[in-house]
């Protein structure tokens, strides 16, 4: 087993070349389900997919990612091990804020969009079937995942969803993250600071104009949203958001709803995710296959409810498409 970063890259090299092209999504963005099957089939999912349903075809997407992404820590030794294993834990997180939106509005299991992270399917579902959330951080707790840590810290201040999810972030990336943070990979670094400030925008569209206090919520270790600026957007002031021209995140300008940040913070981090393919002797390249995979599998599952529901290509266009 390889403990370097050299071994590791030459086998996601490999993988990014089973990667869906682009006219892949621009081809099944016409076609009925059936066809969408067929042409599914004739890729690197087609070996996962054992049915006709929509149902199959998220377990075969499933499979597929836990396939392709999953398995990576195992291939490596050392620090390419940790960063890697980082990926997945921030695969969890957001695995996690999945489960508890789900519970919170009785959306079923198996809609539940997993990522490949570090915690199997059959536990995730353990841990949506629990009674409450005390009980799904004892199910999280017992192959002693740090989230379950967190997410009971959490719990003992406050039960409300948005913030129970805000929280959990702030937990994450200021202390089960930070183990990151000391690996000397800059495209890591660089991302990871990238994605504290995604979460604070996030969390302060969602709380935006209910009492709270920034401080208790703001995350630390971004590169551009600072308490100030979170503080202001919390209070409803998006000027904090239009002055973020000349950074990564100047596409967000003239942002006023949540689910249009959120889409436009997928393809924005995709993009910088992705500046890690130069980085072939560090962890900047694994980083841009798991954000890649990621991506392609959020498309897919779009695309193939948009053909098996028939509807018209116009009502999922924009949420398959980065420019």
């Amino acid at each position: 087993m390889a403990d370097d970063f050299g071994y590791l890259n030459a086998r996601v090299r490999a993988r990014r070349g089973t990667l869906l092209k682009e006219s892949f999504f621009q081809e099944a963005l016409d076609l009925s389900f059936p066809d969408f099957l067929r042409l599914l089939s004739e890729s690197a999912y087609g070996q996962d997919l054992a049915g006709q349903g929509l149902s199959e075809v998220d377990r075969a997407i499933a499979q597929a990612q836990a396939r392709l992404v999953g398995d990576l820590p195992r291939l490596v030794t050392g620090e390419a091990r940790e960063a890697v294993r980082f990926l997945l834990l921030r695969q969890d997180l957001a695995n996690l804020q999945a489960l508890l939106r789900a519970k919170a509005t009785g959306r079923p299991f198996e809609e539940v969009p997993l990522l490949p992270g570090t915690i199997k399917e059959e536990l995730w579902r353990q841990a949506y079937e629990a009674q409450d959330l005390a009980g799904m951080a004892q199910v999280l707790s017992v192959p002693g995942h740090p989230l379950a840590r967190a997410l009971r810290a959490v719990l003992r201040e406050t039960q409300d969803p948005a913030r129970v999810e805000a929280l959990l972030a702030k937990r994450f990336f200021e202390d089960v993250a930070k183990g990151a943070k000391v690996l000397e990979e800059p495209a890591l670094r660089d991302y990871l600071s990238l994605e504290v400030d995604a979460e604070n925008l996030r969390t302060a569209f969602k709380l935006m104009g209910q009492e709270a206090n920034p401080e208790a919520l703001f995350i630390r270790g971004g590169r551009f949203v600072d308490r100030l600026r979170f503080a202001r957007l919390l209070e409803g002031d998006y000027a904090a958001l239009d002055e973020l021209s000349g950074t990564p995140l100047a596409g967000l300008s003239g942002v006023r709803e949540l689910k249009e940040l959120e889409r436009r913070l997928r393809c924005l981090l995709l993009k910088e995710a992705r500046k890690g393919t130069a980085d072939p002797l560090g962890a900047g390249l694994v980083l841009a296959y798991v954000k890649e995979r990621e991506w392609e599998a959020m498309r897919l599952r779009l695309l193939a409810r948009r053909a098996y529901f028939g509807l018209p290509k116009e009502l999922v266009e924009e949420e398959v498409t980065c420019a």
